[in-house]
Formats: C-alpha cells, sequence, structure tokens
C-alpha cells in the first residue's frame, strides 16, 4: 500500500482491537464509504495483545484495499487505554477521532468531525451520536437506563451543543484535537477494558481534565455510529460483570481526584438509588417486572463496585 503522506493527514481514526477478528471486518468496511477525501484522513488499528486472527483479518483488509490509509499497530502493554495511547502516538493527524472495533460509522464520520473543528476553532473535543443495534432483538428488560452499561447509547437531540452536566462522550465515538491531548494528557491507563476484564471510566476521566481546564466539549449528532450488541453481551451475568465494573472504575476515578470527590458520588449514588427505587415500583405497577429487576441489579452492582465489594 502506497502511504499518504502525514502532511496531507488531518484526521486519525484509532481502532483498538482485542481478539476482535469475528467483528473488525464489518467496523473496516465501513470506513469505504466515508466521504471524506481518502487523502485526508488515516486509520490506525491497535492489536492489544489478540490471541485469535485479529492481525491477519486487518492485514488482508489493508491489502485488498490500497485506496484507504490503514495501518495495524501493535501495544504490547494490556488495556483499553494504552491501546488507545499508542494509537494517538503512532498517528499523525491534528484531530484524533477514535471508534470501538464492533461499531458501523456512518459515511460521514470523519468528515463531520473534520468539518465541525474547522468551523468551531474553540471546541477541543466532541462526541457523537452512538445508537445500538441488536441482530437478536432488543431484549424485554432493557429499559433507556439498563441499556446504557450494554450499549454506550448516546443521544442528546437533533442538535449540536455543548455536553450539558452529568453526560460526557463515549469512547466508542469520539474526537479531539492532538493539541488537547498535548495539553492535558492521554487516557488514563488505571482505568478502561483490560483484557476480559470490564473497567471503564476512562472516557469520562479525560472528559473531566478538559472540563476543569475549561475547554469547550460538544455533541454532534451528525457524527453517528451503530453498535452492534451481540446475544453474548444481553445475558444476566454480562450485565451484573458490567454494572460491578462501572462501580469499580468510579471508585478508581473519583479516589484519584480525592476523599471529597469520592464522597460527593456517593452522595450522587443514593441520589440514584432513590430514583432506582420509584421506577421500579412504576415498572413493577405497570406489569413489567423484568424491567424492575435489571433496573435493581444495575443499581446494586454499581454500589458494590463503588464501595469495593466483591460482584
Amino acid at each position: 500500500m502506497t502511504a499518504t503522506p502525514a502532511n496531507s493527514v488531518e484526521m486519525s481514526l484509532l481502532i483498538a482491537c482485542y481478539n476482535g477478528g469475528r467483528r473488525i471486518g464489518t467496523t473496516l468496511c465501513s470506513l469505504l464509504d466515508q466521504t471524506l477525501s481518502a487523502e485526508r484522513w488515516e486509520a490506525v488499528v491497535i492489536n492489544n495483545n489478540s490471541t485469535d486472527n485479529t492481525a491477519e483479518v486487518v492485514e488482508a483488509f489493508i491489502k485488498a484495499h490500497p485506496e484507504v490509509n490503514i495501518r495495524l499497530v501493535s501495544e504490547s502493554k494490556q488495556g483499553l487505554s494504552h491501546a488507545r495511547n499508542c494509537g494517538i502516538d503512532n498517528s499523525v493527524g491534528a484531530i484524533i477521532a477514535i471508534i470501538d472495533d464492533d461499531e458501523v460509522a456512518c459515511p460521514t464520520l470523519l468528515a463531520d468531525y473534520v468539518e465541525f473543528f474547522d468551523s468551531h476553532p474553540e471546541v477541543a473535543a466532541a462526541g457523537g451520536r452512538i445508537v445500538a443495534h441488536y441482530p437478536s432483538g432488543r431484549p424485554e428488560w432493557m429499559t433507556r437506563y439498563t441499556e446504557r452499561p450494554i450499549a454506550g447509547i448516546l443521544d442528546l437531540g437533533p442538535e449540536a451543543i455543548p455536553f450539558p452536566a452529568g453526560r460526557y462522550f463515549g469512547g466508542g465515538n469520539m474526537a479531539l484535537r492532538r493539541s488537547a491531548v498535548e495539553r492535558y494528557g492521554k487516557f488514563n491507563p488505571e482505568l478502561g477494558r483490560r483484557g476480559t476484564t470490564l473497567l471503564g471510566g476512562e472516557e469520562k476521566e479525560l472528559y473531566g481534565r478538559l472540563v476543569a481546564g475549561g475547554e469547550k466539549v460538544y455533541y454532534l449528532p451528525t457524527a453517528y455510529i451503530e453498535h452492534i450488541i451481540p446475544p453474548s453481551k444481553l445475558s444476566r451475568s454480562y450485565f451484573e460483570a458490567v454494572c460491578h465494573r462501572i462501580g469499580q472504575s468510579e471508585r478508581i476515578r473519583t479516589l484519584e481526584t480525592g476523599r471529597g470527590e469520592y464522597l460527593k458520588r456517593w452522595c450522587a449514588e443514593v441520589v440514584k438509588w432513590c430514583a432506582t427505587l420509584v421506577l421500579c415500583t412504576l415498572h413493577t405497577l405497570a406489569l413489567h417486572p423484568s424491567k424492575a429487576r435489571y433496573l435493581w441489579i444495575m443499581r446494586r452492582q454499581i454500589s458494590k463496585g463503588l464501595g469495593g465489594r466483591k460482584a
């Protein structure tokens, strides 16, 4: 493949991958339809110690599609944050976009980000809309609250707006200026998934640093991705595990900031418990006991993780 000259690349798209041989092909195929001119962007796939055929699948795709600038790099330090940081170090674009290896990017994803940053020089970072696709069907127990831990959905409406209080971009669809990374740092390697360990919170922690520094961060609905959710992620055991890890991640993130931030997070958890009890009651009265049950499971597991208890 003939590499695109580095000085012509405006946008670098990072895709971290761990044992994604069965899914990464679909994600890469969606890049073939990007409306942004091929010479203006690059994609960097980071193989994070995969034990399956991830590398072979990506290399075969690169060979079959020399018209796009896609590169494969490796990161031996296990963890999503390490992989994304490796991608940042091995990319050249002034704008860095990040998606996951189980998504389909809309055709205008990269063009929308580039246009938005060009027309809003005051904005340091942005996050796009995330919609979920369930090949096996959306489960009956799912609500918009219990869907978030599984699918990471994000939809704040049809207009580009600053992220409101309590909301932030998702790692499955975000972009930031390289200058912002240079000023505020990369992803915290103490957070984020590590192999099959479902830690998270790395995007929220980075978002917090940007906002604390007075930077503007926007929601951009037109730059959207479709997150493909397989049946394996719809089991009760997976749901319990991912919710527990959310609590663990929040414990790590807030304690790194200070005990005061950790206590503040517990106050928020008490409020969330009150809202959960109300919602559980309403769903039970509406004869939707499974919705109530999974809301209760979600809150219980998050609280366990936040308190440092085992799942």
